[in-house]
């Protein structure tokens, strides 16, 4: 029964279900939010115990509450709502919102982040329903024993999924009226039988409910809810960006394969979900499948997004299937014709195969909907060369299929939140999107997370503690990085004292100062012990303590960190650069030479030999090129920019050989690979740990670099780089002050040209390389600059430039006689 308009009488007799209060409760000033005793509720399914049974049918639940309202006097209405596991909501049958996984994955013990939504234009005159569905995200994951011993469930907060959530109407007299969370609400169960963000959803449409989630619906035969204790985790509004569709992608290509199975190529590898057009009868059932490849029969090969390795018998554990594949299955209702979407899951694809139909889809039939957390993708990198540009673009989407609430190593085989991975390219994050609100929200994933005893993986924790300090040490150099791009000293304030505590595990657990436990350069091509890596970690790691002492005017630890930084250079001087050794011998002397000169451990007198050792490591790799891993890989294009070697570097990036960025794309790779070489079986093919490349591009190509002095952007670098094999670059960065603009291009005459834009309120540092014996003529705006020899440096002009906007252009030929 659907209901337009109430009766006046009907319209007093529901409006009981708010209470018209103005308790001051632990909200914010506007007494916005979810307060602690909001009450948590959800279905009365039992808790399981019995593994296998974990893997039955066991229906995502449908909430509803009808209330009224006088829209005639509503000045604001915002709905206040979150889980323990994901939440669909609906007002009046319409989805409220935009957001998809939502609350973002967390420690639900330790912190849940609210979302809130603003439904005073969407509020009917007189009777409303409110509807939530619950799915089971990360707090009721499946006890899938990945690599065939870890099961999440043995090490994160699990429970049943839950959902609490306050409605507050605020009316133009000053009443205000609220609806929330209690034992009035009543549940059915849904069409929805299995979720699993890992396997995929069973979507049963002869389960679905018409109606149920409008004003009016004869909910008699529902049950009453119960009522649940919190998870346990504070209440707090979600500060940073959730997860929406920022793409679509249609197919490019729909196949017929033996068995009247469909493929569809949707041209490009991303994680999310999809939408697609099934037509069927009742009872007809269509399976879909997901991979990022293909093999050469063209059918699809789904393994390398395979969760946690599982596939074979009993990998799993009991119940598991064989084969963790990414799986959703849709049984045909009433509707013969329907637009099917999975709702608490996502998966990482190119290829979708379609088995069940019973007739060939068209292209307009389905659609990839590529989710991630809605970061602002602000910056932009282009060049003169195809391939940067194609290097740059599948970063981009690797980096964006890569953030899901969690910055994750691949998003289908775990879905973690790595450390190591967030050491290796968040400054390549932080160049290409907004990332502050995001990674101040993992920041306090790792502070939920960390122990006092034993170094630990990821964040949220999900058991994982072998990789060691190079991984846990993203915290640390994470707040390092909020403050030096955005200029946001509170957060150090705020962690300092748990930041100290940290420094003295690392020197408990490690207190001969050379790191001896852990994974070293991951996916290096030749071995790198945890020695090299983890101690330049360590190094680094003292280094930023000696800063943020100096931020909190902590004198004595300022000393103590002073003295803790230069006893670890000594010793990775001595062990590492002064000491030939029969480990040193084996090692990957990329990494390790440039480990050093990035690191600043090299001194001056002995800095060239380094260069030397490094660039002779380089021409010994395969082809010429890099052979470096996790870290090695960041480490080796600094380093060798740094050192006047930004054209050696180029020349391997902008390549198509093997190994290298080019050779990926050369074997039609459209997001970064796991590994250098090519896998179809084990890797993942969607991993962002090589896409250091994309912050090279923004430091060195278009020169735009935070001065280590000027937090913010204050005062910053732009040292634009420019090789041979490259006429031109654009790149823009967004400051706290607004963009940096750099800009150059080559003409015939050898002429380079400079546009550049620096923010208001900013000082920019501008270097151009000019070789002894050369005669440059400059020109800033169409007038000539007058050069002297105290505006040169280390082979370069450097001029400081205030806010506004630049065109200079640089002359090179013989030295003139009359130049000062």
């Amino acid at each position: 029964m659907h209901v337009n308009k109430l009766s006046k009488y009907l319209f007093c007799l529901l409006i009981v279900c708010f209470s018209v209060s103005n308790a001051v409760c632990a909200l914010d000033a506007r007494g916005a939010g979810i307060p602690p005793q909001n009450k948590w509720i959800s279905n009365n399914q039992p808790v399981l115990t019995d593994v296998s049974s974990m893997y039955g049918t066991y229906p995502a639940p449908l909430f509803r509450k009808e209330f009224a309202v006088d829209t005639t006097g509503i000045r604001k209405a915002t709905l206040y709502i979150t889980a323990a596991g994901y939440y669909k909501a609906t007002l009046n049958g319409s989805r409220i919102g935009d957001i998809y996984l939502d609350p973002a994955w967390t420690d639900f013990s330790k912190r849940i982040y609210f979302t809130e939504y603003d439904l005073t234009a969407s509020l009917s005159e007189g009777a409303n329903c409110l509807g939530v569905t619950l799915g089971n995200g990360f707090y009721n994951p499946l006890p899938l024993q990945m690599w065939g011993y870890l099961n999440l469930r043995n090490a994160m907060p699990t429970g049943n999924p839950s959902f609490t959530a306050r409605l507050v109407v605020e009316y133009t007299d000053g009443r205000t009226q609220e609806l929330s969370t209690d034992e009035t609400w009543k549940f059915a169960p849904g069409p929805v039988l299995k979720n699993s963000v890992y396997l995929g959803e069973w979507y049963d449409a002869r389960k679905e409910i018409s109606g149920w989630d409008l004003a009016g619906f004869d909910d008699s035969a529902w049950k009453n809810v119960c009522i649940l204790p919190s998870p346990g985790g504070k209440l707090q509004a979600r500060f940073f960006p959730p997860v929406k569709i920022t793409a679509q992608f249609l197919p490019v290509k729909i196949s017929l394969l033996p068995g009247n199975v469909y493929l569809a190529d949707l041209g490009v590898n991303f994680a999310g979900i999809y939408k697609i057009r099934l037509k069927g009868n009742p009872g007809d059932t269509v399976t879909l499948r997901f991979g990022e490849r293909i093999y050469e029969d063209g059918s699809l090969n789904p393994m390398t997004v395979v969760c946690g390795q599982i596939k074979s018998k009993g990998v799993g554990g009991p119940g598991a299937p064989d084969i963790a594949w990414q799986t959703n299955t849709y049984v045909f209702g009433q509707d013969s014709d329907v637009w099917f979407s999975p709702e608490f899951t996502f998966h990482t694809f190119r290829y979708m195969e379609i088995k069940g139909l019973k007739y060939k889809p068209e292209v307009s039939d389905i659609l990839g909907l590529a989710l991630n957390s809605e970061v602002e993708e602000c910056n932009h990198f282009e060049s003169s060369s195809d391939l940067l540009n194609s290097i740059q673009e599948i970063t981009t989407r690797t980096f964006k299929s890569n953030l899901v609430s969690v910055q994750s190593d691949c998003p289908a085989r775990e879905k973690f939140g790595y450390g190591g991975d967030i050491n290796a390219v968040s400054e390549s994050f932080i160049s290409n999107f907004d990332m502050y609100g995001f990674y101040r929200k993992t920041i306090y994933d790792w502070a939920d997370a960390i122990n006092d005893s034993v170094f630990i993986d990821t964040a949220p924790f999900v058991g994982l503690q072998y990789c060691g300090i190079s991984w846990e040490s993203a915290f640390l150099f994470l707040q390092d990085q909020l403050y030096r791009y955005y200029g946001d000293d509170e957060i150090i304030r705020e962690m300092y004292e748990f930041d100290l505590k940290w420094m003295d595990k690392v020197a408990r657990l490690h207190p001969d100062l050379i790191i001896d436990k852990g994974l070293g350069d991951h996916e290096s091509m030749i071995p790198v012990p945890v020695q090299v890596t983890g101690t330049t970690h360590y190094l680094q790691a003292a280094g930023v303590m000696k800063r943020f002492a100096s931020l909190m005017n902590d004198r004595v630890n300022e000393k103590k960190f002073a003295e803790l930084e230069n006893n670890i250079r000594e010793k990775i001087l001595e062990t590492f650069w002064h000491t030939p050794g029969q480990e040193k011998a084996k090692m990957n002397k990329q990494t390790l030479f440039s480990a050093l000169l990035f690191s600043g451990v090299i001194p001056e007198n002995e800095k060239l030999a380094a260069v030397d050792s490094l660039i002779a490591s380089v021409r010994k790799g395969e082809n010429g090129h890099f052979t470096t891993g996790i870290f090695g890989t960041k480490y080796i294009l600094e380093a060798m920019s740094q050192n006047g070697l930004t054209q050696e570097a180029f020349d391997v990036v902008n390549s198509n050989a093997f190994p290298g960025w080019g050779y990926m794309l050369e074997r039609g790779a459209t997001t970064l690979w796991e590994t250098w070489k090519e896998s179809d079986n084990t890797y993942s093919n969607c991993h962002p740990m090589f896409g250091s490349v994309s912050e090279w591009f923004y430091r060195w190509l278009g020169g735009i670099r935070p001065h280590s002095r000027y937090p913010g952007f204050r005062k910053f670098i732009l040292d634009p780089q420019t090789p041979e094999g490259l006429t031109h670059v654009k790149a823009s960065y967004k400051t706290p002050f607004g963009y940096i603009k750099s800009a150059w291009q080559k003409k015939d005459s050898g002429e380079i040209s400079y546009e550049i834009t620096v923010p208001k309120g900013t000082t920019a540092v501008f270097k151009t390389a000019i070789k002894n014996g050369e005669f440059a003529e400059i020109t800033c705006n169409s007038k000539r600059i007058s050069i002297s020899k105290s505006d040169y440096q280390d082979g370069c002009w450097i001029k400081e430039l205030k806010a506004g906007s630049y065109l200079i252009t640089k002359r090179i030929g013989l030295k003139d006689k009359n130049q000062q």
